[in-house]
């Protein structure tokens, strides 16, 4: 049986692209490993964040747009992010969330706690403390590897079907189901990274896409030949994925499941040193191939964004 390691990539809809990465590289100390452009949108950026290298799991993209409408979480969408920090870093997220003037709260669910908050746009994020995954050597603005994010811990799931998507956790993705707590089912893969997906069971209100929402969630899939063998058991199982797609660091199919969420398979290879040496990621813009020709108008008509040092509020 096919199995997916766990996740691979969340993308969202934000509004303000500069706004976008001072919160994810300058607060939240995650590197920015690609700048480039929405492939079916050119004119809106595409900029992926995660660990040093931009290894799956740990990366978290975004579709920024000023003039999209105010998004709403519920149903038949990803409805909580939630990232991996190495064990006794509490303190300092703690520390740092007050500096900026992030309100956050800290909840319990399976016998872990989580420092949940949101980032400018309203998503829903979390922190959570756990040994596994490997050390974020990135270091920036106060961030260092032994606080910084790993990469991701799960997702939680927000389904108009919740236990039609627990079927297609178990029973086409291959995840184990690890129980239930309160209003939440528990799933786990075998990665270290991205390996707990939560399905709220309690009723939510309907999702609406938008700035402040996750747009899909991507599993793992080791290489184009076992990408190509998920696209075929999708077919099988009349789950009517798209075709495979060439997003120029990794391969790409998408479907629906039936609670409505939109879940993405995407290949490991070839990654984001594909167009730039590991030294340079994320300050430049990439473009692929195909839209070279069009990097003038590109770049005249994107917003000029960087990433900077930002300071705390004073306190």
């Amino acid at each position: 049986m096919l199995k997916t390691v766990g996740i691979h990539h969340i993308t969202a809809m934000v509004n303000d692209a500069q706004r976008n990465i001072d919160f994810y590289a300058g607060v939240l100390g995650l590197r920015l490993v690609k700048k480039t452009i929405n492939f079916d949108r050119p004119e809106v950026y595409h900029l992926y964040f995660g660990n040093d290298s931009g290894q799956p799991g740990t990366v978290i993209t975004f579709f920024p747009w000023a003039h999209q409408f105010k998004g709403r979480i519920g149903t038949g969408q990803v409805g909580v992010t939630s990232y991996i920090i190495p064990e006794n870093s509490f303190s300092f997220w703690e520390d740092r969330l007050q500096s900026f003037g992030i309100r956050f709260v800290k909840t319990k669910r399976f016998n872990e706690t989580y420092l949940s908050f949101q980032d400018p746009d309203g998503l829903e994020i979390e922190l959570v403390q756990r040994p596994n995954g490997p050390v974020n050597e990135w270091n920036v603005n106060g961030v260092g590897p032994e606080v910084a994010i790993r990469g991701f811990a799960g997702a939680t799931l927000l389904s108009a079907k919740p236990h039609m998507t627990a079927d297609v956790l178990e029973n086409v993705l291959g995840l184990t189901c690890f129980g239930q707590e309160e209003n939440f089912l528990r799933f786990q893969s075998e990665g270290e990274l991205g390996n707990t997906i939560d399905i709220k069971l309690s009723p939510s209100v309907r999702g609406l896409m938008g700035a402040g929402t996750v747009h899909h969630l991507a599993w793992r899939a080791k290489d184009e030949n076992e990408h190509q063998k998920w696209r075929e058991r999708l077919v099988e199982k009349d789950y009517y994925p798209t075709d495979i797609l060439d997003r120029n660091y990794f391969q790409a199919l998408y479907f629906h499941e039936e609670g409505g969420i939109l879940f993405e398979i995407a290949t490991d290879p070839p990654g984001f040193t594909v167009d730039e040496p590991q030294i340079d990621l994320g300050k430049n813009l990439m473009l692929p191939s195909w839209l070279e020709s069009k990097r003038e108008e590109l770049e005249n008509t994107l917003p000029p964004v960087e990433v900077r040092v930002l300071k705390g509020e004073k306190r």
